[in-house]
């Protein structure tokens, strides 16, 4: 596992600028992004995490370059991602683990089936009862389900809220789909993951490898989707299948400057200093 202990200047380790720099020679280059601890700090109101200065105009340089796409894939909800991110329509979009996308059509359109539409609203019901009944514990509604928010809770409530909620939500609702991440546990009537999210990006855009980041533990089934020439940045601590890691969102900011550099040299454009 390498990372940015004992890097180069820049703040990037020479084992992760040298994979930087194959990854930017390929023809078509995805680069698809997790949002919340990856791109922003995580903060404890989802409504008003923003994206790092350095790193938006990391991105913005990304999208400008020749035969490279940017995409956010986020488990927001699309309309929620679309606030925070403030995302240019040159950006893809993925939103609820892959359930929401918005591409370059505007005829992506998210739809429930009315066996879908019943077992959300049976879903809404028992969680929006152990929300209430735990103190800073709240639902945040999603397109295809819920995320149950524990970030403000104590650590004894928040397991409460965890346990209860897993039970009763899957004696009462068939076919839910849970994942835990972050002090967030999300339950969803359709089963999707950032894993095949990204390889759907990958064939939407005809990418020939793609570099992803992100923090949370829903971004490792997109760590295990990537291929012998794709690049997985995992950021901050746990567990992880990537083979570079970096601490937070600024050393996140500066491999996408580096990588922008890196890519645009490779297109024989004059790459911008760090």
């Amino acid at each position: 596992m390498d990372s940015t202990v004992g890097s180069t200047g820049s703040g990037v380790s020479r084992t992760l600028r040298d994979a930087l720099g194959a990854l930017a020679g390929t023809k078509q280059l995805l680069v698809a992004l997790d949002f919340d601890g990856t791109l922003a700090p995580v903060v404890d109101e989802p409504a008003k995490a923003r994206a790092l200065p350095e790193a938006r105009a990391a991105v913005e340089r990304l999208i400008a370059l020749p035969a490279t796409r940017v995409a956010f894939v986020s488990g927001r909800a699309l309309d929620s991602l679309e606030e925070v991110s403030k995302a240019s329509d040159d950006t893809l979009l993925v939103g609820s683990h892959g359930v929401e996308v918005r591409l370059d059509s505007p005829d992506d359109v998210f739809t429930l089936d009315e066996e879908e539409q019943a077992r959300l609203g049976l879903l809404g019901d028992v969680l929006d009862q152990v929300a209430d009944n735990v103190d800073e514990v709240w639902l945040e509604s999603k397109p295809a389900g819920f995320a149950l928010h524990t970030r403000l809770a104590t650590d004894h409530d928040s397991r409460v809220a965890h346990l209860v909620a897993l039970s009763e939500a899957r004696a009462e609702v068939n076919d839910v789909t849970v994942r835990k991440g972050k002090d967030v546990l999300e339950f969803s009537v359709r089963s999707t993951t950032k894993g095949e999210a990204v390889e759907h990006l990958r064939r939407y855009t005809g990418a020939t490898a793609v570099f992803y980041a992100g923090d949370d533990v829903t971004d490792e089934d997109a760590f295990e989707s990537l291929r012998s020439d794709d690049l997985a940045l995992k950021i901050g601590p746990g567990v992880t299948v990537a083979d570079y890691r970096v601490d937070g969102p600024e050393e996140v900011a500066h491999v996408l400057s580096l990588l922008a550099d890196l890519r645009a040299a490779a297109a024989g454009e004059r790459p911008q200093s760090n």
